[in-house]
């Protein structure tokens, strides 16, 4: 019956050690979607700590891959300090992945802030040329979120580039695609999205930041079973005469 047991938590933790590695290249992506994403929004928030949950993330992927290849080769080769170590790895990466969900907590509740702080700033700066960084950036999400101005589009009237345009339009980003000849002018508010881009950014930023707080507890669990795992095969192994006598075997054999 123990060695059923054992044999049991070694096939469950061969399996979890392969989804490891499965899940370092889930965390990867995962961190590295959201360095791209942020890199589209970097305009409308200023607190470069906001990118430290996918940082980790990234780090902890890496690990991942590393941590199962020692539970692989600790597991059948029936390694006592492999299992060990695999444990306590384990252990702090899970310790590192709660501290992700904390700090991914925190700086979900400060994106608005940041949004609202940064975004009328980078309205102001807006020229309309694709070399200036502001510009495109605010284009990029007018078009993607299907949004214009801060709350709706006549916020632009509020701008330097409005007021020294003196055309009463708003950027072609603002038109609806559905819309042909769209020249963003006010006369014609049916062209152009109601909706302002304020909330819908700062509901895209912590939509990307819940992704890394749900991979992250995501895997927790999973790292937890490892351990789990890891410890009833090394607690089985020292306490089951039988298994000693079946591993000295198989070694003299």
């Amino acid at each position: 019956m123990g060695q059923c047991g054992i044999t049991s938590s070694k096939t469950v933790l061969v399996f979890l050690n392969l989804i490891f590695w499965a899940a370092a290249g889930i965390l990867c992506y995962i961190g590295a979607y959201v360095f791209i994403t942020y890199d589209d929004y970097d305009h409308f928030f200023e607190d470069v700590y906001t990118l430290i949950p996918a940082s980790i993330i990234i780090a902890v992927g890496t690990l991942l891959f590393i941590i199962g290849l020692i539970g692989c080769c600790a597991t059948i080769r029936e390694s006592s300090c492999g299992l060990t170590a695999f444990a306590v790895i384990l252990l702090l990466v899970f310790v590192t992945e709660v501290v992700v969900v904390v700090i991914g907590y925190i700086y979900r509740a400060r994106v608005e802030d940041q949004v609202n702080h940064s975004i009328q700033k980078v309205y102001d700066e807006y020229n309309g040329t694709n070399t200036d960084a502001p510009s495109r950036a605010i284009d990029y999400v007018q078009r993607q979120l299907h949004c214009c101005g801060i709350h709706n589009y006549s916020d632009w009237r509020n701008t330097h580039w409005f007021k020294e345009s003196r055309n009463n339009s708003v950027p072609v980003s603002c038109c609806k695609p559905n819309i042909s000849n769209c020249t963003g002018t006010m006369s014609r508010p049916g062209d152009l999205y109601p909706e302002g881009c304020e909330a819908l950014v700062v509901k895209k930023l912590k939509e990307i930041m819940m992704y890394v707080i749900w991979a992250a507890l995501t895997f927790a669990a999973i790292q937890m079973l490892g351990m789990l795992c890891a410890c009833v095969v090394l607690c089985r192994r020292g306490h089951d005469p039988a298994y000693e006598l079946l591993v000295t075997g198989a070694t003299y054999a």
